[in-house]
């Protein structure tokens, strides 16, 4: 399956299916059976059935997404080794944990509101009728001490772009995670029919602009007074990058 397809049901009672998986992230068949209320047998049809299509996936009795992100790679610095790759359901509490450190330190406002829609959703990834998000972790030791975040609305005249937000918590700045995050996600929206990438930011945060822009991303416009940050009026700092 590519990264995020568009999804086609057979019947009603297929998108039942799919959409209470996409709506919990991921789900034990029994507890499925219980969710719709029904037979197991009936049950096992229709998953056979999106598992063929290539939308949902099963393994050992979990129901999720089959969204294929790709694999893990392995990264080497001085001091320590660290992951780049897909998340999982698993990592939802390490996300919101890093998210919310960054997202704090750097008022960074679109990742708290990011942050905050996952922890009230508790799903890592969605795709829907009316939105998809997928993310990829950094991970040291099996914690997560980076993200990368990219969201689509699933409008036609959008389709083309995703916003992005990521980070890294500060002790593990400077070592190229951020770096081989933002590529990975950009790589992903490039193979996945994305044409813009786009993210907002406090124009205070100058070494979030200045990353950014070592990595070919242009400021769009700037809107004077937009946030109000400890009392104070800070300007809004609209980037992008074209992908092709």
């Amino acid at each position: 399956m590519r990264g995020l397809e568009e999804q086609t049901f057979e019947n009603e009672t297929q998108q039942r299916v799919y959409d209470t998986v996409e709506r919990n992230g991921a789900l034990k068949t029994a507890r499925l059976e219980s969710e719709l209320s029904m037979a197991a047998e009936d049950l096992d049809d229709d998953l056979d059935a999106l598992e063929r299509e290539g939308l949902l996936e099963i393994e050992d009795d979990l129901v999720r997404l089959a969204i294929d992100i790709g694999e893990e790679t392995t990264y080497e610095t001085d001091d320590f080794e660290y992951t780049v790759r897909p998340a999982s359901q698993s990592d939802l509490k390490g996300i919101v944990g890093v998210m919310r450190q960054v997202a704090e330190e750097n008022d960074y406002l679109v990742a708290e509101t990011v942050v905050d829609l996952l922890d009230h959703e508790e799903v890592v990834f969605r795709h829907n009728d009316l939105s998809s998000r997928i993310f990829f972790v950094a991970t040291v030791d099996d914690e997560v001490v980076g993200w990368v975040h990219l969201h689509s609305p699933n409008y036609e005249k959008l389709s083309h772009t995703a916003e992005l937000t990521m980070g890294v918590l500060e002790e593990y700045r400077g070592c190229g995670i951020g770096s081989n995050l933002l590529e990975r996600g950009l790589q992903w929206a490039a193979e996945n029919g994305y044409n813009k990438v786009y993210q907002s930011l406090p124009a205070t945060n100058q070494d979030a602009v200045r990353f950014l822009e070592n990595h070919r991303w242009e400021t769009e416009a700037i809107r004077q007074a937009h946030y109000k940050i400890d009392d104070q009026y800070v300007a809004e700092q609209m980037m992008a990058v074209m992908l092709s």
